[in-house]
C-alpha cells in the first residue's frame, strides 16, 4: 500500500520561500501521478499542483502559477513543491496525494480535478505565511 509523508512546512514571512517534500513508501511511486492540495481554516480544500508519472506534464492552480513549481525525483521516490513569493493567503495545511491513470498516455497525465480519484493521502504539513 502506498504511503505518503509530507515535510518542509513552517513559518515564513511574506515574499519568502519554502520547499515541501512528499516521500512515498510502501510501494514504488513510479506509477502514480502526484498532486499537492491545501486547506485553510474555514475554506474548502483546493488543488495546488499536479505532476504526471513521467514528469513531463504539470498543472497548477491559477493562484500559484509563476510562484510554485512541482517536480519529482524518481530515484528518491519523492515529489517536491517549491513555493516562492509566498503570500499570507497561501497559509494552509498542505497535503500530497497520489492517483493512478489508465489507458493511453497514462504516464503523461496530470489533473487537479477528479479529486476523489486521489486514493492515497499524506497527513499534511502546515505552512504559515506572516504579513
Amino acid at each position: 500500500q502506498l504511503q505518503l509523508d509530507e515535510s518542509g512546512g513552517g513559518l515564513v514571512q511574506t515574499g519568502g520561500s519554502l520547499r515541501l517534500s512528499c516521500a512515498a513508501s510502501g510501494v514504488t511511486g513510479d506509477y502514480y501521478a502526484v498532486g499537492w492540495f491545501r486547506q485553510a481554516p474555514g475554506k474548502e480544500r483546493e488543488g495546488v499542483a499536479c505532476i504526471s508519472v513521467s514528469g513531463s506534464r504539470t498543472v497548477y492552480a491559477d493562484s500559484v502559477k509563476g510562484r510554485f513549481t512541482i517536480s519529482r525525483d524518481t530515484a528518491e521516490n519523492t515529489v517536491y513543491l517549491q513555493m516562492s513569493s509566498l503570500k499570507p493567503e497561501d497559509t494552509a495545511i498542505y497535503y500530497c496525494a497520489a492517483r493512478l491513470f489508465t489507458g493511453t498516455g497514462w504516464r503523461d497525465r496530470a489533473t487537479l480535478s477528479e479529486v476523489s480519484d486521489f486514493g492515497a493521502w499524506g497527513q499534511g504539513t502546515q505552512v504559515t505565511v506572516s504579513s
